[in-house]
């Protein structure tokens, strides 16, 4: 049985903790509220720009062709960008989205071909490490980003997959990532990078007649290559607001359940203590029954 010393130490010790998340949580609630708005300030421009390009695939027609927008009729080799944290405590941030690739690694890429190649490329030391446990291959790596997030990490993995595209190396190009939806839902989801797809046209929708100056190629050819920095650019503010808003929750949990610890070993120190107060009252009382007979 631990002794009232074992007991005390062990509540100093679980304060202490207490403290460190509860700090945690608190500067996770600042870098959140940073990334939230930016996300939700990026958001209208990425999602306008992602439907205007998909509208301008789908009327464009035969009078222009690009490489990023053409469709491939036999994928051989897919590009899989998997968006992690770079640290971790923060819950199942990273398990959820790990159990969607590895779902995909194992069960969905079947349907696509026997023989695809894929390709991983790891945005994020947790994906890395994942993969490495996994005995995955990856060329490239982009891990350390997060710490100070910048645009010009976005360009350098969207400028990676298009030249891949180009290529020929990648006939489609996947992107893994968490969205966040609000405070306590952040979604592992995937989106499809490359090529770009058309708007599908509904019965009701008419086809827009757009009028290109100086001329349609010179717009699409700097559009397209742009589109795709921001559709990075977005999952990367997506998924750094989903990490933050994971890590807040899961410190604050932590903290929680600190505190329920010390109150339960506060009832057993007080209880061993009383127990052993008695003791010793007993000892006397009988010590001196003793002197008297």
């Amino acid at each position: 049985m631990a002794t009232l010393r074992d007991i005390k130490r062990r509540i100093g010790a679980i304060s202490s903790t207490a403290k460190i998340t509860q700090a945690m949580r608190m500067v996770a609630a600042a870098k959140l509220r940073r990334s939230q708005n930016a996300i939700v300030s990026a958001r209208p421009y990425t999602n306008n720009l992602a439907k205007m390009m998909q509208n301008l695939v789908a009327t464009v027609g035969e009078n222009y062709s690009h490489e990023l927008i053409q469709s491939r009729p036999n994928v051989k080799n897919i590009a899989v960008v998997v968006v992690s944290s770079d640290r971790g405590m923060c819950g199942s941030f990273n398990t959820s989205l790990f159990r969607l690739v590895s779902k995909f690694l194992t069960e969905e890429y079947k349907s696509i071909g026997e023989d695809v190649n894929i390709t991983l490329i790891p945005v994020g030391k947790k994906a890395v490490q994942f993969l490495s446990r996994e005995k995955l291959n990856y060329p490239l790596e982009f891990a350390g980003i997060f710490a100070k997030l910048h645009f010009s990490s976005a360009q350098k993995i969207s400028e990676h997959v298009s030249n891949g595209f180009i290529a020929g190396d990648y006939d489609r190009v996947m992107i893994y990532f968490n969205e966040f939806k609000n405070l306590i839902n952040q979604i592992p989801k995937m989106i499809q990078l490359l090529p770009i797809e058309a708007a599908a046209q509904s019965a009701n929708a008419t086809n827009a007649d757009y009028i290109f100056e100086p001329n349609q190629a010179e717009i699409l050819d700097v559009l397209l290559p742009k589109h795709i920095e921001i559709q990075v650019w977005k999952t990367l503010l997506e998924s750094s607001a989903s990490e933050e808003a994971a890590r807040m929750i899961a410190m604050e949990n932590a903290t929680k359940n600190a505190n329920d610890l010390i109150k339960s070993l506060n009832l057993v120190y007080n209880r061993e203590r009383q127990a052993a107060i008695t003791k010793e009252m007993l000892e006397i009382v009988g010590g001196a029954e003793a002197l008297n007979n």
